[in-house]
């Protein structure tokens, strides 16, 4: 049971960390093309 639990728990971190991740990457996106808008 415990490592089915351990599992379960892996692929709810593996799931948040890339959330993270593409989260991080999109606002730095969407920052770049407001600070490219706002000094043109």
């Amino acid at each position: 049971m415990a490592s089915n639990d351990m599992k379960s728990a892996n692929d709810t971190y593996a799931g948040f960390v890339g959330l993270v991740k593409w989260g991080t990457i999109a606002s730095v996106i969407v920052a770049a093309i407001v600070v490219l808008l706002i000094s043109s």
